[in-house]
């Protein structure tokens, strides 16, 4: 009995624990586990970023501004020679129709066509703010003798003349950023192009105010 009580351990040795892996797995993560770990964060990236756009645009509603000519006449208009003297001061109304979005008009420049063909350019307007709801006003003038290149200016010219009116293209190209709460965007570039029917100068004839096309 005391034998046995003594501690003493004379039988077969006990053999040591094993660990057991599997076979063909590794603890680390390869190539394609982190292409897929990347892959993942950017899908989740550009999902952040498009809801967080959607938010904006349905909080926002922004629209874009609208453009109309009021008021265009010509004190002169004359072509001889194939060079066209010429005098024509237009009225134009900008409106921000948006209710959380105003525009800085960093530059403006107009630019008139007649027959396709470029005579008269003006950029001397100033700069401005424009606010939400608000409503701006600009006044091209062009003033000078420019020589009109095509085969068809004299014809449309002596047709136009005795129609009455004349019909002359107007482009603007302002230069704007959006102030959207503190926050303003680079600029943008919108193309405002307006079709105008000039009373031919000394008759009876009215303009009538023009809707611009506006190109965001």
């Amino acid at each position: 009995m005391a034998d046995k009580l003594n501690g003493a351990y004379y039988g077969p040795s006990i053999p040591p624990q094993r660990n057991y892996r599997s076979v063909g797995r590794s603890s680390g993560c390869g190539p394609c586990c982190l292409l897929c770990t990347l892959i993942k964060f950017i899908v989740s990236i550009v999902i952040f970023l498009g809801i967080i756009v959607l938010v904006l645009w349905l909080v926002l509603r922004p629209n874009a501004i609208k453009v109309h000519a009021t008021s265009a006449s010509l004190t002169q208009f004359d072509l001889s020679s194939g060079s066209l003297q010429y005098d024509l001061d237009v009225n134009m109304s900008i409106r921000n129709p948006n209710k959380r979005i105003g525009f800085y008009y960093d530059y403006i420049e107009a630019t008139a066509y007649y027959d396709d063909s470029r005579f008269g350019f003006d950029d001397s307007f100033k700069t401005f703010y424009q606010g939400h709801k608000n409503t701006s006003s600009i006044e091209p003038k062009f003033s000078g003798k420019n020589a009109l290149v095509g085969d068809s200016v004299n014809s449309t010219y002596n047709k136009e003349k005795s129609d009455g009116y004349y019909n002359i293209e107007l482009k603007v190209r302002p230069k704007l950023r959006m102030k959207i709460w503190i926050f303003k965007i680079k600029h943008i570039k919108p193309k405002i192009n307006c079709a105008l029917k000039i009373p031919v100068p000394g008759s009876s004839g009215s303009f009538k105010e023009t809707k611009c096309d506006v190109d965001f």
